[in-house]
């Protein structure tokens, strides 16, 4: 047996049960959390929590009941997505208080300052971190998606 072979022998175990290790750690400090039936038949996580942290999918203003987008323009829309981030974060015993940063797209900048109306009504100062700009398209032609981070801190 030339050395090499015999290091691999000598480590290899060591290195296994690492590896073994690093892994049981990780899936310890991330976890998938879906709240609703509808979001574990899509092919994404309704949030993720990594350790202290919150990653929330972005929402559009779909229908919890219906699975289907609210009538009624941005403003409706924007108001239905909301509500879905806050029900979420309530269903995993956060709130809209967890959040610091929120990336908004919108299919029309112009809609900007409606936006803004609500989403006033749903955070207070001192507000999450945002940024917001426009797309040419979103998923079922919504006008508006929303995607936040949260800190469990």
């Amino acid at each position: 047996m030339n050395k090499a072979s015999l290091l691999m022998c000598m480590f290899a175990p060591l290195l296994l049960s690492n590896i073994a290790l690093a892994k049981e750690a990780v899936s310890k400090d991330v976890e998938f959390l879906n709240t609703t039936p509808a979001s574990t038949s899509l092919p994404f996580s309704e949030m993720v929590r990594v350790e202290n942290t919150l990653y929330l999918s972005g929402q559009i203003g779909l229908d919890p009941k219906t699975n289907k987008l609210v009538k009624g323009g941005v403003i409706a829309e924007a108001t239905q997505a909301l509500t879905n981030i806050q029900q979420s974060l309530q269903k995993q015993d956060y709130a809209m208080d967890n959040i610091v940063k929120c990336t908004v797209m919108l299919t029309n900048i112009g809609d900007f300052s409606a936006f803004n109306r609500v989403y006033t009504r749903f955070f207070s100062p001192p507000y999450p971190a945002r940024s917001a700009f426009a797309v040419n398209k979103l998923a079922l032609n919504a006008h508006v998606e929303v995607e936040c981070i949260g800190s469990t801190l």
